[in-house]
């Protein structure tokens, strides 16, 4: 049998501690599992047949679709086009070519056509993928990007860009505001370009899910603030267990 005579301070000053440790190990439980639907319904978006972009556009939401692949025609306005610095492909440095799209419709979506190497940034070094007419594509949805803490900011003037700010970028481009369409942008699947160049299938997706080992830590947290607890109450003889408290020695 345990019997406990805890003393004020200490428990005045652990149990909120405790209590706090074992909500936040909850809590990370719980975004486990949301990271897990959202994984799920990536992995899904990735293994499904491309759709229409107007099956895409009336369906809801854009973003639910989101890893998902787009098929989408129209015409590229090339002298329009964004560069994405500091991009590397293996240990070589370049941008990504973010080139307007003006579809059959006559929207404008942002459409990242792939990397390509610093010396043949400029578009006449590449001119043989520079696509001209009327284009059938496959892109996969991406997200509007929000400029990460200390990222450098987009110089729009110099054509230098960090973040797909798809709302600017589309205004820029003569595209009307627009709730939907400034929600998403697409990626180039890894069809070759004539000349190579840009080389598409770039998306990569880094979404971790490392929410168990933080609820881990929270819990262990509090396990060793509920030892000590008990320790100090075991060494000033507060903690007696089947009859027994620790003896002090003179």
């Amino acid at each position: 049998m345990i019997r406990l005579r805890p003393l004020l301070w200490p428990t005045l000053i652990s149990l909120p501690i405790l209590v706090l440790c074992l909500a936040l190990s909850v809590w990370q439980m719980e975004r486990r599992e949301w990271k897990r639907d959202i994984l799920d319904r990536i992995a899904a978006n990735q293994s499904a047949a491309p759709i229409a972009l107007d099956a895409l556009l009336g369906g809801g939401d854009p973003l639910r679709r989101e890893y998902g692949k787009v098929a989408v025609s129209g015409t590229f306005l090339h002298d329009k086009e964004f560069h994405l610095a500091a991009r590397s492909r293996g240990n070589e440095v370049g941008i990504q070519v973010v080139t307007p799209l003006r579809t059959d419709t006559g929207q404008i979506v942002l459409f990242d056509r792939g990397w390509v190497p610093s010396e043949k940034k400029e578009p006449a070094r590449r001119a043989e993928g520079q696509l001209a007419g009327p284009v059938k594509l496959v892109g996969v949805v991406r997200r509007t990007q929000v400029q990460r803490q200390f990222a450098p900011d987009n110089v729009p003037d110099k054509n230098v860009w960090f973040t797909v700010d798809v709302p600017l970028m589309r205004k820029l481009a003569g595209g009307r505001p627009d709730p939907v369409l400034d929600t998403f942008f697409l990626e180039a699947d890894a069809s070759p370009n004539p000349g190579g160049l840009p080389i598409g299938g770039q998306t990569q997706l880094d979404i971790p899910n490392d929410h168990l080992q933080y609820a881990l830590t929270w819990f262990l947290l509090a396990l060793a603030l509920g030892g000590v607890y008990l320790s100090y109450h075991w060494e000033n003889g507060r903690l007696t267990v089947n009859g027994k408290t620790k003896v002090k020695t003179p």
